[in-house]
C-alpha cells in the first residue's frame, strides 16, 4: 500500500492503484466477466466523463464518438442480456477496451 513520507497511507494513490488494477483485471483476456464487472467499468467511464478528466482532453472528437459508441453497445448488451457473458466475452472485452480508451494513465 503506498504511503506518504510521514508514513501515513496516501488514499489518493491507493485508490488510483486499486482502480487501475481492477480495470486491468477486467480487461485481461483470461478474466471471466460477470455483470458486476461490466457495471463497474461503465460507472468508471461515466465518472471520468462527468469529472471531465484531463486524460480526455487529448482525445479527438472522432475518438470520443467511438468511445461513446462502444459505451452504448456495452450498455445495451447489459440491458438485453439475461444470461452470463461467456459466449460473447471476447467481443464484450473489446467493446469495453474501446469505451475506456484514453481514460486510463499508461503505466
Amino acid at each position: 500500500m503506498p504511503t506518504r513520507r510521514d508514513g501515513a497511507l496516501n488514499p489518493t494513490v491507493a485508490y488510483h492503484n486499486r482502480t487501475k488494477g481492477k480495470l486491468e483485471q477486467i480487461l485481461h483476456p483470461s478474466y471471466t466477466l460477470c455483470k458486476e464487472d461490466v457495471v463497474w467499468i461503465l460507472e468508471f467511464i461515466k465518472k471520468k466523463v462527468a469529472e471531465e478528466d484531463p486524460l480526455m482532453q487529448g482525445l479527438t472528437q472522432p475518438r470520443l464518438l467511438r468511445n461513446f459508441r462502444y459505451f452504448a453497445e456495452v450498455s445495451l448488451m447489459l440491458i438485453h442480456r439475461r444470461n452470463g457473458f461467456d459466449q460473447e466475452a471476447d467481443r464484450l472485452k473489446m467493446w469495453l477496451r474501446e469505451a475506456a480508451y484514453g481514460l486510463q494513465e499508461e503505466a
